[in-house]
């Protein structure tokens, strides 16, 4: 039986996982579309409007992220842009901007959230947090100093900091099909990004890629956390 705290923070989760996925699929609509690939334009995709991306992947964007939180207590799922395979083998140093550009975004999410919790602390409603454990690493970054709204603002930034940091850096893993294996292009010549781009488009690669990138990612999420907190609470010295 789910705890009935946790079932009375869904909605929220579901608010800020929805908001996050939003702005990293209309980040890469918009760079699409600057560099001269209007695919996710002409389907919608450019727009801070959620239904649009719920339409395109409705079991990532519905299904699987309510699984996953009845399962495990926090959320994750997926969404998508539409682009032109040609664009990109044409111009991968352009594509390799299109899929940084939803990492970016996240990671645009961590800073603002990070924000507004020091401003929240410098305004005395919000207090560093003691040691954390399982599922307090999404939901407890900052604590409220008193009941009352600031206690459910406290858990929107605290989720908005650490559901961003978890998709921006496991998206930037360069292995396919993550955003990160198509942004390495960036760095590579453009014969080698353009190669690089094209291994990832091989079906039979996307689940083990999926399945190696969750795995090696489990070792490196934790100490990634801590650093953040580390640089959120400087001085804190979490470990």
């Amino acid at each position: 039986m789910i705890d009935p705290q946790v079932l009375s923070v869904g909605p929220l989760w579901y608010v800020v996982f929805l908001l996050s996925l939003t702005c990293h699929e209309a980040a890469h609509a918009l760079v699409a579309w600057l560099g001269g690939d209007p695919t996710a334009y002409y389907g919608g995709q450019v727009t801070l409007n959620p239904i649009p991306h719920v339409r395109r992947e409705p079991f990532g964007t519905v299904i699987v992220p309510i699984l996953s939180y009845v399962l495990g207590g926090w959320m994750i799922g997926w969404g998508s842009a539409p682009y032109n395979p040609s664009w990109q083998r044409r111009y991968p140093r352009r594509a390799a901007w299109m899929a940084l550009a939803g990492p970016m975004a996240n990671a645009a999410l961590v800073l603002a959230a990070a924000a507004g919790i020091r401003v929240g602390m410098a305004l005395g409603a919000f207090r560093a947090p003691g040691r954390l454990f399982g599922r307090q690493l999404f939901t407890h970054v900052v604590m409220a100093t008193s009941a009352g709204p600031a206690e459910g603002l406290a858990v929107f930034l605290s989720i908005l900091f650490s559901l961003n940091l978890l998709l921006g850096a496991f998206n930037l893993l360069p292995i396919p099909p993550l955003d990160g294996n198509t942004a390495v292009g960036i760095i590579l010549p453009e014969g080698m990004a353009r190669r690089f781009a094209q291994f990832g488009h091989n079906r039979s690669f996307a689940l083990l890629g999926l399945l190696l990138g969750w795995t090696v990612f489990g070792y490196i999420f934790g100490p990634l956390f801590i650093a953040a907190l580390n640089l959120l609470y400087l001085g804190a010295h979490y470990s």
